[in-house]
């Protein structure tokens, strides 16, 4: 059973960087505003947010049995206070963070509408450090599982995807939009 557990979390944990890269990498395509015939941005938008969903799901699984697991002792509290654990701390801790930044951008996004549009954009940014301290959690901590070459050209996938993306949108600058947007609040002021 044990090590059912350890393959569960290892797995679960790899699809959840595949799910947590494609979301961001639609998040950050639907802040460029990116539209097509075929593929209106509330499409997109809502492509982002059942992949974040479905993130939350396999991080779930990931966390649960990482914890059930009785091998490395980990407890419900060192999954979300980082750097406490007596396993790895500093690799679990990273983990904890993410998960931590992932939950924070979550809680916000479900109750959107009730807040301050700046505030939910400030914390969302943090899907900008989540992704990073992810996927380094992972390395850090995936022990000889980050040595072979299908987990590696995951990993290594997953950051030029993410690269990619965000390269792009720093390419493309602001759009109209968001910049008349600005300038009427600026106004206001």
């Amino acid at each position: 059973m044990e090590l059912t557990l350890w393959f569960v979390s290892r797995a679960t944990g790899l699809v959840a960087l595949l799910l947590l890269t494609v979301s961001l990498v639609l998040g950050v395509v639907g802040a460029g505003r990116v539209t097509m015939q075929r593929w209106p941005r509330f499409t997109l938008a809502a492509l982002h947010r059942n992949i974040a969903l479905m993130t939350v799901l396999f991080l779930a699984v990931h966390v649960s049995t990482t914890i059930i697991d009785p091998y490395a002792g980990i407890g419900w509290l060192d999954a979300v206070l980082p750097f406490g654990s007596v396993y790895h701390p500093f690799w679990l801790g990273l983990g904890a963070l993410a998960l931590d930044l992932f939950i924070a951008v979550m809680l916000t996004s479900m109750v959107r509408t009730h807040l301050n549009p700046g505030l939910w954009r400030a914390v969302h940014w943090a899907g900008y450090g989540c992704w990073p301290v992810a996927l380094v959690h992972g390395l850090g901590i995936g022990g000889k599982d980050t040595e072979l070459s299908w987990v590696l050209s995951l990993n290594v996938t997953c950051a030029l995807t993410v690269l990619l993306a965000v390269g792009w949108r720093l390419r493309i600058g602001r759009h109209p939009d968001t910049e008349a947007r600005r300038s009427a609040n600026l106004a206001r002021r």
